[in-house]
């Protein structure tokens, strides 16, 4: 098991380094675990239009994932495959909903057929995901905006990105603290931002509870 976390942590953090640096100050290791293992299955789905060249191809891969759900969702993962294990644990001990993995698989297909980005299935259900993991559930509303801010700043919306993390700070103080490292990395605005720098900002954002 340990060697799947790491596993696991390593494709987070090649993938995904904003979140992954996020995920540092989470100190249960259980729920930084699960967390990772969404991320991963995230990265996952992200790199599927790196792999194949055809539209079609593509379609394949997400619709193999959406069929695993169904083995994530009750239990019975595929044994040897560390993401859908690692993500079967985390939707049985946080009793995760479906509905957001289905809607950002979806989405992918959509992306792949050229269909413009779907915000609220690529960011703000990962993010709901994401706090109730942390937190478990009753915070949903809390965080809409601010994966929609993350949405746009990954899109290089860069304006209306700052905006919106504008319009969500008063949303995201409902959090409790346990939650916050699930929603940190959207005060990082600024691509191409070395490591260290984003770790900084992540602390202070964390110490003040603030995006």
């Amino acid at each position: 098991m340990a060697e799947a976390d790491h596993s696991l942590d390593a494709q987070v953090r090649a993938a995904d380094l904003d979140r992954w640096l996020s995920s540092r100050f989470v100190t249960d290791p259980a729920a930084r675990a699960d967390l990772l293992a969404l991320y991963a299955f995230e990265a996952e789905l992200l790199a599927i239009p790196t792999r194949v060249t055809q539209p079609l191809l593509a379609e394949m891969r997400y619709v193999w994932w959406r069929d695993q759900m169904d083995g994530v969702f009750s239990a019975a993962a595929r044994k040897g495959h560390p993401v859908l294990e690692a993500l079967t644990d985390a939707v049985s001990r946080r009793r995760l909903e479906r509905t957001p993995f289905d809607a950002l698989i979806e989405a992918h297909i959509g992306r792949v057929h050229g269909e413009p980005h779907d915000l609220d299935a690529f960011y703000v259900g990962p993010l709901q995901t994401a706090v109730r993991i942390l937190a478990g559930p009753g915070y949903d509303e809390a965080v809409i905006e601010a994966g929609r801010a993350w949405g746009l700043t990954q899109t290089g919306r860069a304006e209306e990105a700052r905006a919106a993390r504008r319009g969500a700070r008063a949303d995201v103080r409902r959090l409790p603290s346990a939650a916050f490292p699930a929603v940190a990395h959207v005060v990082l605005d600024r691509p191409g931002e070395p490591e260290a720098v984003k770790s900084l900002r992540l602390t202070w954002a964390v110490a003040r509870g603030r995006i």
